[in-house]
């Protein structure tokens, strides 16, 4: 055989396996055609382009109202948590009686205390001639301006050991 027959075997050759190789990969690409344009008329079926875009535009529109509302909520929702930590959360009462010697535990001390331990402390002495109620201002836990009694500071640390209630 000459050199230039052998030649042309071999582009015949290597032309017969690309068109082979051609041919598979159409019939690859036909298959994921088929396969796209099925999936295709599932997504649209009974909808035109035009309806389909307008109703991912509502949805758009309602997706940003709720971002909203969403957003409204966590405003709220952080204005009740603020609200929440000045109002009283905890409360100690101590009973007692002033006159060790006579009469019963009608005196006491009642600690009202926020979420972050400060309120008041109002004492009530009763003795025979009248009750007489004193209150003193508590931040974190300590008097202000006023010295504390005994039964004041018991009220308050009776207080402190609150836990409030995680919701």
């Amino acid at each position: 055989m000459n050199s230039s027959f052998q030649i042309f075997l071999i582009i015949s050759a290597v032309s017969v396996i690309f068109g082979f190789l051609g041919l598979i990969l159409a019939i690859i690409a036909m298959a994921r055609l088929k396969k796209i344009k099925n999936e295709m008329e599932i997504l649209f079926s009974g909808k035109d382009a035009t309806n389909l875009e307008s109703i991912l535009f509502e949805h758009s529109k309602e997706l940003k109202l709720l971002d909203k509302e969403i957003q409204e909520l966590f405003e709220i929702s952080n204005r009740i948590h603020s609200l929440a930590l000045r109002s009283v959360h905890k409360v100690g009462i101590v009973r007692f009686n002033p006159f060790k010697d006579i009469g019963g535990d009608q005196s006491f001390a009642l600690a009202l205390l926020d979420g972050k331990d400060s309120g008041l402390v109002i004492s009530s002495l009763h003795t025979r001639e009248g009750t007489r109620i004193y209150s003193k201002p508590v931040s974190k836990g300590i008097a202000e301006k006023y010295t504390l009694t005994e039964e004041e500071e018991k009220a308050i640390k009776e207080a402190m050991t609150i836990r409030p209630s995680k919701v």
